[in-house]
C-alpha cells in the first residue's frame, strides 16, 4: 500500500500560506494595539487640557472674588436686599421644617396614646371577664 504523499512544492505552498496568514493576523493586531495606545494618549492629553482649563477658571473666579468690581450704590443696595430676602426665606423654611417635625411628632404620640388607651380598655375588659368567671 502506498500512502499518498504531498509533493514538496505543494507542502511549501501550504506552509507559506499559513505563515502569510499568521503574519497578517499579527500585523492587524499590532495596528489595533498602536491605535488604542494613540487614542489613550489623546484622551490623557484632553484630560490634562480640561484640568488646566478648570484650574484657570478657578484662579479667575478667586481673583474676581478678591478684587470685587465696585458697583453703584443702587446695585449694592439691590444686592443687599436680595441677600437679606434670601436669608429671611431660609429662616422661614427652617422654621416651617421645625414646625412640621414637631407636629408630626405630636401626631405620632397622640396616635400611640390612643392605641395604648384602647389596649388598656381591652385588658381591663378581659380582667373583668376573668374575675366574673372565678
Amino acid at each position: 500500500m502506498d500512502i499518498p504523499t504531498i509533493p514538496d512544492q505543494m507542502f511549501l505552498l501550504i506552509i507559506l500560506v499559513i505563515v502569510a496568514l499568521v503574519v497578517i493576523i499579527v500585523v492587524a493586531q499590532w495596528r489595533r494595539v498602536a491605535q488604542a495606545k494613540t487614542s489613550v494618549e489623546m484622551l490623557e492629553k484632553e484630560i490634562q487640557l480640561k484640568k488646566m482649563s478648570m484650574v484657570e477658571k478657578d484662579i479667575e473666579s478667586k481673583r474676581l472674588m478678591d478684587n470685587p468690581i465696585p458697583l453703584p450704590q443702587d446695585q449694592q443696595d439691590s444686592l443687599k436686599a436680595i441677600r437679606q430676602s434670601t436669608t429671611d426665606v431660609r429662616n422661614e423654611i427652617g422654621y416651617l421644617h421645625s414646625e412640621i417635625n414637631e407636629r408630626l411628632a405630636r401626631l405620632e404620640a397622640q396616635t400611640e396614646q390612643k392605641k395604648l388607651e384602647k389596649m388598656l380598655k381591652e385588658i381591663e375588659a378581659k380582667e373583668k371577664k376573668l374575675n366574673r368567671n372565678k
